[in-house]
């Protein structure tokens, strides 16, 4: 099952999301907390359905991919 069918709303994405952050390094976690939650308070008002949806996959996309690039750094 893909992450996009369990994340269905924004609370869960944004929490999804903090869940990722900790497998971050450390050094790093802070900064991503602060960007998401800015992105998060950015998008609010969307009220478009369709919209959120897209989000929520780029959301996801965006995370597995910084996730890769620690992880090919770090070697975690």
């Amino acid at each position: 099952m893909s992450m996009n069918k369990i994340v269905t709303n924004p609370l869960h994405l944004y929490r999804h999301l903090l869940r990722k952050c900790k497998k971050l390094p450390v050094n790093v976690q802070d900064h991503y907390r602060h960007h998401l939650r800015q992105s998060f308070n950015s998008h609010l008002d969307e009220a478009d359905p369709v919209r959120v949806k897209q989000i929520i996959s780029r959301a996801i996309e965006d995370a597995d991919w910084i996730l890769k690039k620690y992880s090919k750094r770090s070697g975690f």
